[in-house]
């Protein structure tokens, strides 16, 4: 399902943000105004691309943004918008999962790339947000590793889900926010993992080429114990819950779980790499 698009209170979309900005930096240059040619030869693209930009029509080129940024001294403000524009729609099918997550009787995750976050030590999720934005204010980081710990809420109380992660051996092994910061992240990891209702599982480097390669992956089975799957890329999230989809990608994990390292194989390589820090 698609969630609702991103608009501002005026109901513009990231998108026609970014093109009004184009339009009034062109327009209102204090140096004197632009034209449509002018900037499309400074940009080495089309007065067609240009005027398409501003009516807020996609796409618009991943190389635009920082000379936009270049040309009228705007100090990263194209980057953001562009950002904005890239992920239009995402944050309404995070909010989704997000509301869906509290409430699951079971939780399983899959990921290629970093410790999920519903895992993550404040200081590891600081140091990803920082990397991920380096423009960030310090309120704004703490802000966000403040929301991704209240994540944790889920596993408090008197019935946590069941839940399943398999991280693959790469996650462990890229050390993130320095050797003390990953250590304590691998310890909370193999503590976690020593939960009851909670199974860890490592995939080996080794494993070979697998169904869920290209991104994460969470499947959330709701009170009703009906599933559901969200599946996130760098600038793109999607809930999924056609019963078809969620069966393969389901299948799926199912084999990389077959693939991956025992709960106690998982431990013993976590703890191995925590020591060596």
């Amino acid at each position: 399902m698609v969630g609702q698009r991103e608009v501002d209170e005026d109901g513009n979309t990231p998108r026609k943000r970014f093109g009004e900005a184009v339009r009034d930096a062109r327009e209102l240059r204090p140096a004197g105004k632009m034209s449509q040619t002018e900037l499309a030869r400074k940009t080495r693209t089309s007065k067609s691309a240009i005027s398409r930009i501003e009516r807020g029509t996609p796409p618009i080129p991943a190389g635009l943004p920082p000379l936009l940024d270049q040309i009228f001294e705007t100090d990263g403000l194209f980057k953001r918008l562009y950002d904005e524009a890239c992920a239009d729609n995402f944050p309404a099918q995070y909010r989704r999962r997000m509301g869906v997550e509290p409430l699951a009787a079971a939780i399983a995750e899959w990921s290629p790339t970093v410790i999920p976050g519903l895992l993550q030590t404040a200081p590891y999720a600081r140091a990803l947000f920082r990397a991920g934005d380096p423009r960030a204010g310090e309120r704004e980081i703490a802000n966000k590793v403040a929301t991704r710990m209240a994540r944790k809420e889920v596993f408090r109380g008197g019935s946590p889900p069941d839940f399943s992660v398999i991280v693959c051996e790469s996650v462990i092994r890229r050390v993130v926010g320095g050797p003390d910061v990953m250590r304590d992240q691998l310890s909370a990891l193999l503590s976690r993992g020593a939960h009851p209702t909670t199974v860890l599982q490592v995939l080996p480097l080794d494993a070979g080429t697998h169904g869920l390669m290209s991104g994460a992956m969470s499947i959330l089975t709701t009170p009703d114990g009906n599933p559901v799957v969200y599946t996130e890329g760098v600038r793109s999230g999607a809930m999924i819950d056609d019963e078809a989809a969620v069966r393969h990608l389901t299948r799926l994990y199912d084999v990389i779980t077959a693939s991956a390292l025992s709960p106690d194989a998982s431990a013993s390589v976590i703890r191995e790499l925590m020591e060596a820090l």
